[in-house]
């Protein structure tokens, strides 16, 4: 049953890798518009090509220096000799993913405006066509890694499902790696373009946004493919894979006294992951929308394709629980629903809170009408009250999927319950991933239809569909950071059945907050994300300044540049952008590794429990908080451009433009990269336990 399990998870990868190239094709045959759109979408490309050049080299000497240190453990028996080359394969499929949906983004962009030319519905389908290929590469790339792996190890080696499972699960840190470094460092490079460009440009300049005259323009329209397509998407690879891999170490350890149920914990949220293929893969035709530019209607249209496929998992998970494992443990596929509920009302709370049809976002923006500073502390509270929600909605979710998988009478259990919710969350991440990269490209066909001298009806219906991608994305980080928090639980779970598996009778395990260890590792896992944060923030402050003062230098000394009779130099601010956001994204990375290593020879595994805890539960606070508070400032300033408060040009929006511009790095580069941080530490944890549980001080 398990060899067959594994060719039916291929073929669900090959499933969604085909339907990805279809998407491609479809996109590629629409009209890329007259010369100035496709030269703008040729320069956009480029300049995103150069900086994922740049990157991967500096990434390459990283994966070779950790290679090397992976086989150096594994020589002293410290690791098996596979999570060398189990941690590369991560780290190359998640960027596959990431490179794979930029790609086809940069060709999209002008694809989209040119097809809002003719219809709003039109532009959103080459749009979501587009986002539908990262998400089904992402779903596709993942499982295409986990099924061989699994066939490798199985068939190959002849691994017992102990030891494939855990060996399966280190491949996540080489994910997790690559994906921190491709959020943090397209993150600084996309606000540090739009900080930039906002505030000389529009708020000083007083040009409107993606003005041709504007020298940081480009920059800004490379910033949104490098980090909020190439980033995302290996950051959700991750994701994704994390949650199946998990939930598989844990069912093995959840029924280590039957064979058979192992090999039926294993096979659930791998089948799950191949359904989800193929419900994400229908549900994407029902996503259609008429010519209205309300975003009541257009979210309808979204929400059509997302919750149908939900319900077809909900459906489909019934059966598949009840032929693997029988009516004995049907309790399972309630944990699974909850994960599917749970994702679900994060999302709509995300939505309520960052969509400007809802009263929240509506208030931030008449907030605007008393200056910046108002704005700023509505936005502020806003994203502090929006986190309520979801800690509510994740704490019940946890305590209903270990209840009803059993957890009260097989703590283990309970846990795999609760890491199978995880992957209910994210079983459908193929249509909902669309439907979050389909924004930065409706963003990016915006200003090419400015720069190019489109109709102005051309861009009120791409800024339609960007203000429906804000929330779109808001809503994805929402699932992302969700998920996170649930197998972030189920990876410490992990960490200390390893922890366990490694030291056998000479472990001794106190979790207790009164053990002094633990209770300095909570504090210490506590400060991290805010750290991780404060690390990110300034990155993007420092970066943004050089923009602004290279801004400014052209704007006084290119005569004629205000004008519109002399073009500015482009290349001066896409070069600076990818300079400082490749220097800067190297340090809170290497905090991410570093630390839960220096912690665990410090304070010994007890001490490392204590960070995971203390940083999953202020992380997923602080991730939320960002992530909302951002998204409503962006869709504040939308809601104020659209006509209210005084419109384009008045004081209120330039308050709202000064608090979108705080809100940037907030919702694009430090709240969505500390999702990744509390599983990065958790996978870390993992690859070094061998290495703490031998030399630690206490």
């Amino acid at each position: 049953m398990d060899n067959y399990l594994a060719f039916f998870t291929l073929l669900g990868s090959i499933l969604a890798l085909g339907f990805a190239l279809l998407q491609a094709k479809k996109v590629l045959k629409f009209d890329e518009g007259n010369e100035r759109m496709i030269k703008l979408s040729g320069s956009i490309r480029e300049g995103a090509m150069a900086y994922l050049t740049r990157q991967y080299k500096i990434l390459i000497i990283f994966f070779v220096g950790m290679f090397v240190v992976l086989s150096i453990m594994a020589f002293f028996k410290l690791l098996t000799p596979f999570v060398p080359f189990a941690f590369i394969t991560g780290g190359f499929f998640s960027g596959l993913s990431g490179f794979v949906g930029m790609n086809i983004a940069t060709r999209a962009n002008a694809r989209t405006a040119n097809a809002c030319q003719e219809g709003l519905n039109k532009g959103l389908r080459v749009a979501f066509s587009a986002g539908s290929v990262m998400g089904f590469t992402v779903v596709g790339l993942g499982l295409l890694d986990i099924s061989i792996w699994y066939l490798l190890l199985k068939m190959v080696f002849h691994l017992n499902l102990s030891d494939l499972t855990t060996t399966m699960l280190t491949f996540g840190m080489g994910a997790s790696s690559m994906a921190l470094f491709a959020r943090v460092g397209g993150g600084i490079y996309t606000k540090a373009a739009d900080v930039g460009a906002d505030l000389v440009g529009k708020v000083e300049a007083g040009i409107p946004e993606d003005d041709p005259r504007n020298p940081a323009v480009i920059a800004d329209n490379v910033g949104d493919n490098v980090g909020d397509v190439a980033g995302m998407g290996a950051d959700l690879y991750e994701s994704y894979v994390g949650s199946i891999l998990s939930s598989c170490a844990l069912g093995v350890i959840a029924f280590e006294n039957s064979a058979a149920l192992q090999v039926s914990a294993v096979a659930i949220p791998m089948a799950m992951a191949a359904i989800g293929v193929v419900a994400s893969i229908f549900c994407t035709f029902l996503v259609k929308t008429g010519e209205s530019i309300d975003q009541a209607t257009l979210l309808k249209a979204l929400r059509r394709g997302t919750n149908t496929s939900a319900i077809s998992i909900a459906v489909i998970a019934f059966p598949l629980v009840y032929f693997v494992f029988g009516m004995e443990y049907i309790g399972l596929y309630f944990a699974i629903i909850a994960g599917l509920i749970a994702g679900v009302l994060i999302g709509f709370f995300t939505e309520y809170f960052t969509s400007d049809t809802y009263k929240p976002t509506q208030k931030l923006a008449g907030q605007s009408e008393t200056g910046a500073a108002t704005i700023i502390i509505g936005g502020v509270s806003l994203g502090m009250v929006s986190v309520a929600a979801p800690i509510v909605i994740i704490a019940i979710c946890v305590m209903l999927a270990y209840g009803l998988a059993g957890g009260f009478s097989n703590g283990a259990l309970g846990l795999y319950g609760i890491a199978l919710a995880a992957v209910g969350m994210l079983s459908t991440l193929g249509i909902t991933l669309a439907t979050d990269a389909y924004g930065p490209i409706a963003d990016n066909a915006g200003g090419i239809a400015e720069m190019a001298g489109l109709d102005p009806e051309v861009r009120r219906r791409t800024d339609a569909l960007d203000s429906l991608g804000n929330t779109t994305a808001a809503t994805g980080k929402g699932f992302a950071i969700g998920s996170a928090a649930l197998t972030a639980l189920a990876l410490i779970a992990s960490y200390v059945s390893k922890v366990q598996q490694i030291g056998g009778d000479s472990i001794k395990l106190d979790m207790s907050v009164m053990n002094p260890a633990v209770l300095v590792g909570i504090f210490i896992g506590a400060s991290l994300p805010f750290i991780f944060a404060a690390m990110t923030m300034d990155s993007v402050g420092k970066a943004a300044q050089s923009i602004v003062v290279e801004v400014r230098r052209q704007f006084h000394e290119i005569k004629g540049l205000m004008e519109g009779e002399a073009d500015p130099d482009y290349t001066k601010c896409v070069d600076l952008c990818t300079k400082a956001s490749l220097h800067e994204m190297i340090s809170p990375t290497v905090l991410a590794i570093v630390t839960p290593i220096v912690v665990g020879l410090v304070l010994g595994y007890n001490g490392v429990i204590g960070l995971l805890a203390g940083a999953t539960a202020t992380g997923f606070l602080l991730a939320i908080f960002m992530a909302n508070s951002g998204g409503a400032w962006d869709n504040a300033k939308k809601y104020i451009e659209a006509g209210h408060f005084g419109g384009k040009g008045s004081d209120a929006h330039k308050a709202g433009v000064v608090g979108d511009t705080v809100g940037d790095p907030f919702k694009d580069t430090s709240g969505p990269s500390i999702n990744i941080l509390i599983k990065l530490l958790s996978m870390v944890s993992i690859v070094f336990a061998g290495l703490v549980v031998t030399f630690h001080i206490f």
